[in-house]
């Protein structure tokens, strides 16, 4: 079967997020899980996504899995994206695609640009106290914690500024003790002018990732606390990685929609 490997949030190669994507065109149901997260980490990548086809009348197009080298995940904003590239760019599927999920049907929109939008839950944020001995494991002191709710499972961070944000360098293994997947840190952008309102870096130890390139499911938590603080719904994040890419964020009550370009640069065949 085709294997193919896609940069999400961003239009060139060699940045952004890399995805393995798996058209399981001719099943009507996923492989053994075993064979899925030896895949994800054959390929090795933060996330490898599986798709089949769905009969009509199902209430989606395509089921959906995600697996990080490590485990498989609720949800995963990236590697949907690449996934509604490769059906877009192969023709597997046409216009809009809605996937089946654990975390519900998830509807991905392609642009005559080349973009694509996702239309994802919105993280329930919620306010809470700074977990003793995060500031160490971090590396700086926080200004304010989030808990991100059970579909996203980190804690948002928001830290001093920019610069912070850039130089972070975290113990990895203690700052695995604080969240269910790990940490999204965050601070307003210095120069918007740059065209973008906030920057992240996502820290995701307890799945397998010490940094993740580029996370789309953190923008649904990024989205909601930046929208409040500068009083809009639209709004572009950089993620500060050493990849680097960006994500248009809109906010839409309970739904958040992201916005990002894929590219393909791998293709070939899995043989095993």
């Amino acid at each position: 079967m085709r294997i193919r490997i896609v940069d999400a949030f961003t239009d060139r190669p060699f940045s952004g997020n890399p995805a393995g994507v798996l058209l399981l065109t001719g099943a009507h149901a996923f492989p053994d899980d075993t064979w899925l997260q030896n895949v994800a980490l054959e390929v090795n990548h933060a996330e490898t996504a599986f798709a089949h086809p769905l009969p009509e009348g199902a209430g989606a197009d395509w089921a959906l899995r995600w697996f990080t080298p490590a485990t498989e995940v609720a949800m995963c904003g990236h590697a949907t994206l690449a996934t509604a590239h490769v059906l877009h760019t192969t023709g597997a599927d046409e216009g809009q695609v809605r996937f089946a999920t654990r975390s519900g049907v998830l509807v991905a929109t392609p642009a005559a640009d080349g973009s694509v939008t996702l239309d994802f839950p919105t993280a329930p944020l919620t306010r809470v106290d700074p977990p003793g001995g995060l500031a160490e494991a971090l590396g700086t002191a926080p200004l304010t914690v989030l808990d991100t709710g059970p579909n996203v499972g980190d804690l948002l961070v928001e830290v001093a500024d920019e610069k912070t944000v850039h130089g972070l360098a975290p113990d990895l293994k203690a700052l695995a003790a604080h969240s269910e997947r790990g940490v999204i840190a965050t601070a307003r952008a210095e120069d918007p002018v740059r065209g973008y309102d906030f920057v992240s870096r996502c820290f995701f130890p307890n799945v397998g990732i010490d940094e993740d390139p580029v996370t789309g499911s953190a923008h649904t938590a990024l989205a909601p606390f930046w929208s409040e603080r500068l009083c809009r719904a639209g709004l572009t994040g950089l993620q500060a990685s050493p990849r680097s890419g960006r994500v248009r964020t809109e906010l839409r009550g309970d739904r958040t929609l992201l916005t990002g370009r894929a590219v393909t640069v791998i293709e070939g065949d899995l043989l095993a």
